[in-house]
């Protein structure tokens, strides 16, 4: 019997067997090569206001080429997206090669397109498209957008973040144990992912608020400190408050109380300067 592949692209770490795949769904073992399994394969494509990413003080007013496949290293239980996301839901998709997208994204900018965006399920578990379509799509004078959970390796970040313009990365708590019991995801590789990222392109920060699991005005305030504190305590990292919609796994629940989105909302300003409200 073969050994198992050790997955190092997000710190799950997954030991996949030769032909199997890992948790993400996207990462496979084929003859010990850690292969990108959606390399190509387009489950939702769709020329979006940039503002949806949600991007705020990235060229406002304009639209973007947004792209997504299937797959996902998280299991957040609300997730809304989890038709593509989750890979017991894996969504075939068209074939798209890089070359494609950005002659696509070319064209449509008579639409007011600025570029490509890798969005909509977790783009960095096939981050070889991301970094290969990127890097045509800089060459061809677009702007790249990619929005992230922000859970992966430095290595991965390296590969992709010389050819990103701006990114938003979801923090979706700021306890530890949440991350890891109920997300499957990991805290401290989400902060140090941040971390290098603002020091090379722009970014925005979202925290989808989630009934129960981190409304709390306490935790919001530390959030917004530390966010205050990656640009040297000036505060001005944009942060998205928005009001979640459970799904999936968590559909029962009722959505955020819109009050309560606003009340966290004005907790953040005591830290940073641009707050934004989202789905309200």
């Amino acid at each position: 019997m073969s050994e198992k592949l050790i997955c190092k692209v997000c710190p799950r770490h997954c030991a996949i067997a030769d032909g199997e795949t890992g948790a993400c769904g996207v990462r496979e073992n084929r003859g010990g090569e850690n292969v990108c399994g959606n390399y190509g394969k387009i489950a939702a494509l769709a020329l979006d206001p940039i503002e949806k990413k949600p991007l705020a003080m990235y060229k406002p007013g304009s639209y973007i080429l947004s792209v997504g496949s299937f797959g996902c290293n998280m299991f957040c239980p609300f997730c809304q997206n989890s038709d593509i996301s989750h890979p017991g839901r894996r969504a075939p998709g068209e074939h798209a090669a890089p070359d494609d997208l950005v002659r696509l994204a070319v064209r449509l900018k008579d639409q007011g397109n600025i570029g490509i965006a890798f969005t909509y399920n977790e783009a960095l578990t096939g981050y070889e498209f991301v970094r290969d379509t990127a890097s045509l799509a800089k060459s061809a004078g677009l702007d790249t957008v990619l929005v992230t959970n922000g859970c992966f390796s430095k290595e991965v970040l390296a590969e992709v973040l010389p050819y990103i313009d701006a990114m938003n990365v979801d923090i979706k708590s700021f306890r530890e144990e949440v991350y890891k019991e109920v997300l499957g995801g990991d805290l401290a590789c989400v902060k140090d992912f941040i971390e290098a990222a603002v020091s090379s392109c722009h970014v925005e920060l979202t925290s989808l608020i989630v009934p129960g699991m981190n409304d709390s005005e306490d935790e919001m305030r530390e959030l917004a400190a530390w966010i205050a504190g990656l640009d040297g305590g000036e505060g001005k990292i944009p942060l998205h408050v928005t009001r979640c919609f459970p799904a999936w796994k968590w559909q029962g629940l009722e959505p955020t109380d819109v009050g309560l989105v606003y009340r966290l909302a004005d907790v953040a300003s005591e830290h940073l300067e641009h707050v934004f409200v989202g789905n309200c």
